[in-house]
């Protein structure tokens, strides 16, 4: 008889700006001094960046 694997849950993750979760092997990653930052893609992450050259 073939056994069928049973689905497992992805460990997710919020984007830092648009909270949207994502699996954390699919997140962009930012390593801040402490601790690490999570985006979904590369235009949240540009986002980012841009409002923290202000500050």
């Amino acid at each position: 008889m073939n056994e069928h694997e049973k689905p497992t849950e992805t460990e997710k993750v919020s984007c830092e700006i648009c909270l949207k979760e994502i699996p954390r092997s699919e997140a962009e990653v930012e390593e801040v001094s402490d601790y690490v930052l999570y985006f979904c893609g590369l235009d949240c992450y540009k986002k980012w960046r841009e409002e923290n050259k202000k500050e």
